[in-house]
């Protein structure tokens, strides 16, 4: 019908020849509107999003695209304040690529919901982006700025990749923001995220079930670390590989938290060749006391930590912190060696540590 595509021309440019029912067709869309992006995803395989402004209270939704399609983020795309869970941004898909021009940034516009509570009190903070049910696929080069609470949660996913990944959520550091994680992945499988960068107030990645990824050669500063956790009630996390990244001006290094009382499975964890500089509070601590945010002191063994790998940890904690901290029950199969944290004057006993020659490096930092 005619008036139907005069609609969709208004806030949607088709580069090429092909008629908008072609699969082939290129789309550019400069003005928001979530029925043009609909119609984008039915009828486009390449996207560009040029410059756009979300409504408030709604999520930038590309769950529909087309299988190999590929979106292409470009100029500055930002969010109408809403005090709302979101998430501002969702994609979803089979073989499709998430992508940005060199100079674009996703700006979530964090200062407007800043309190310094983040997801546990004051204003209602959205999400920023969940890459759901994808499978196949890949996310490069994106430029995240402030995001109100968590930046990237991704559920559901199988084989996908995250490369070159900005987060800067720095300004957060004097301005409130609290609980900007990184990168939060639960029930996934086959996900590895590479060569990315993350300033937060959080952690850096939060693994909090699945299996199969793999973290490595990033940069952490600001934020609590890399972490598995915290692992609740029912929960598997195994084979995850976190290896030649740097973590600075974070609380912790490496860390691994199970919630107390839960019952589960922690399996085939390593961490190597990370290095850290001025750490806060840990350089290393694995932890099975996890309750109601915090540790109780009270270690559970029903969801144990085994077949930990922990090599080649080397840097500098604070001196108001401390190197090591370990207090776990049932934990067995660690190997640790070249582990070089220095700095911390902190001292807690540890707990739980499984005996052994390869463990003694753990014991004696």
């Amino acid at each position: 019908m005619f008036v139907p595509i005069c609609v969709l021309l208004s806030t949607l440019t088709v580069l090429t020849s092909a008629s908008l029912n072609s699969t082939a067709a290129s789309c550019t869309i400069t003005k928001y509107s979530a029925a043009a992006i609909l119609d984008a995803q039915n009828q486009c395989s390449e996207i560009t999003l040029r410059g756009i402004n979300v409504d408030p209270g709604e999520t930038l939704d590309l769950t529909h695209l087309q299988k190999g399609a590929k979106v292409i983020f470009d100029g500055t795309i930002t969010w109408q304040y809403e005090e709302w869970r979101g998430p501002l941004l969702r994609t979803s898909g089979t073989d499709v690529e998430i992508t940005g021009t060199a100079d674009h940034v996703l700006d979530g516009r964090g200062s407007k919901w800043w309190d310094g509570k983040g997801g546990n009190g004051g204003k209602n903070k959205p999400r920023f982006y969940y890459p759901n049910n994808m499978k196949n696929s890949k996310i490069t080069n994106l430029n995240i700025k402030n995001t109100p609470v968590h930046a990237i949660v991704i559920k559901n996913c199988d084989g996908l990749v995250l490369e070159n990944i900005r987060i800067d959520d720095s300004d957060g550091d004097t301005q409130g923001g609290h609980n900007t994680d990184g990168f939060d992945i639960s029930g996934s499988n086959n996900v590895e995220i590479r060569s990315s960068t993350v300033y937060n107030q959080d952690d850096c990645l939060a693994v909090k079930s699945g299996t199969n990824y793999k973290f490595t050669n990033n940069f952490c500063s600001g934020g609590h670390g890399i972490s598995i956790g915290s692992v609740a009630d029912g929960v598997t996390v195994e084979n995850v590989y976190m290896a030649d990244s740097q973590v600075e001006r974070s609380a912790n290094g490496i860390r691994i938290k199970t919630v107390s009382g839960a019952v589960g499975k922690v399996s085939g964890i390593t961490f190597e060749n990370i290095s850290l500089k001025d750490i806060t509070n840990y350089g290393i601590i694995l932890e099975s006391d996890y309750l109601n945010g915090g540790p109780s002191g009270q270690p559970t063994g029903d969801c144990p930590i085994t077949d930990l790998t922990i090599k080649n940890i080397t840097g500098t904690v604070a001196s108001g912190g401390s190197n090591v901290y370990v207090i776990v029950e049932n934990a067995s199969d660690w190997k640790c060696s070249g582990i070089d944290i220095k700095g911390g004057t902190k001292t807690k006993d540890c707990q739980g540590i499984p005996p052994g020659s390869d463990t003694i490096h753990l014991r004696l930092v």
